[in-house]
């Protein structure tokens, strides 16, 4: 009984059949059918491969498919055939498979699939976010992917990008570029019923970004938050904030510290937050803060 690989590599060579005699030139001037034909050997060998976990070979057949739907102007297959082999590709060559992956998406552009193509952005962008983490390229294809989400009116889309975004770039100490985007999303949510409750935590994690940033214009800026959304006041992060504004311009870093504990043990810090504070509270250990 032949293996799934064994059928894979047959289908391949039915697949060069078909397109011989002639070889490369059959594929400019060889028939639709057969170059269709050829396509489909190359998609159906792709699969078998995927099972077999063979993933150069897969990723190798679903290319050459895309190639050739392409050339006969079969734009959504041959997208998805670039998109198949992106998927292949990532398991060992991740700038091959984003390469596929832009293939795909100028193909949706074309056709007027915006959101399509923001999704696929994504795609690349969560790719470049597993270890070694490429801050650069997961912002470019953040930032891409929500402007075709606002350019197709999805907003929430647009803003979960936007988010992410502002949280890299405050990990790179783009402190000014994250308090845009939170101060814009927060802004957006205000005035919807909704949604307004997350108001709360933007203009927390814009606060933060301000202490890490210029200590003397936190107290301002927070108060330009409550009148914004008065409702912000009654919040701990409010209060946390205030108090880490006060212990700041007092030098108190045992203050501060206990401050964040306390507020911790209530309401447990994530990863970013604690970087965050943490980066506060070194600033001030090291007396890093202009208080003038």
């Amino acid at each position: 009984m032949d293996t799934y690989k064994e059928k894979a590599e047959k289908l391949i060579k039915e697949a060069e059949k078909k397109l011989s005699p002639g070889g490369i030139w059959s594929i400019f001037f060889g028939s639709y059918a057969k170059i269709d034909e050829a396509a489909e050997c190359y998609q159906r060998a792709g699969n078998l491969f995927k099972i077999s976990k063979a993933w150069e070979e897969a990723a190798d057949s679903f290319f050459k498919a895309a190639g050739l739907l392409s050339k006969i102007g079969n734009r959504h297959e041959a997208a998805t055939a670039y998109i198949d082999a992106g998927h292949c590709f990532k398991k060992f060559n991740v700038n091959t498979a984003e390469n596929c992956y832009l293939k795909a998406i100028e193909i949706y552009l074309d056709m007027g699939r915006f959101t399509v193509a923001a999704k696929h952005h994504q795609t690349i962008a969560e790719m470049y976010e597993n270890e070694p983490l490429d801050y650069d390229k997961v912002i470019q294809h953040l930032e891409q992917a929500s402007d075709y989400f606002r350019g197709e009116e999805s907003f929430s889309c647009a803003n979960r990008c936007l988010l992410k975004v502002a949280a890299y770039s405050a990990e790179l100490e783009n402190y000014e570029k994250a308090i845009i985007i939170y101060e814009g999303i927060a802004a957006t949510v205000i005035d919807n019923s909704l949604l307004k409750y997350c108001a709360k935590e933007y203009f927390f994690r814009a606060m933060l970004c301000h202490l890490c940033l210029d200590a003397t214009n936190s107290r301002s800026a927070l108060e330009r938050y409550v009148n914004r959304y008065p409702a912000l006041k009654d919040t701990r992060e409010y209060k946390l904030v205030s108090s880490l504004v006060e212990f700041i311009e007092e030098l108190n870093v045992d203050g501060l510290t206990e401050a964040v504990q306390e507020f911790d043990s209530i309401h447990r810090l994530d990863r970013w937050f604690t970087m965050m504070l943490l980066r506060i509270k070194n600033k001030l250990s090291d007396g890093k803060f202009d208080l003038r």
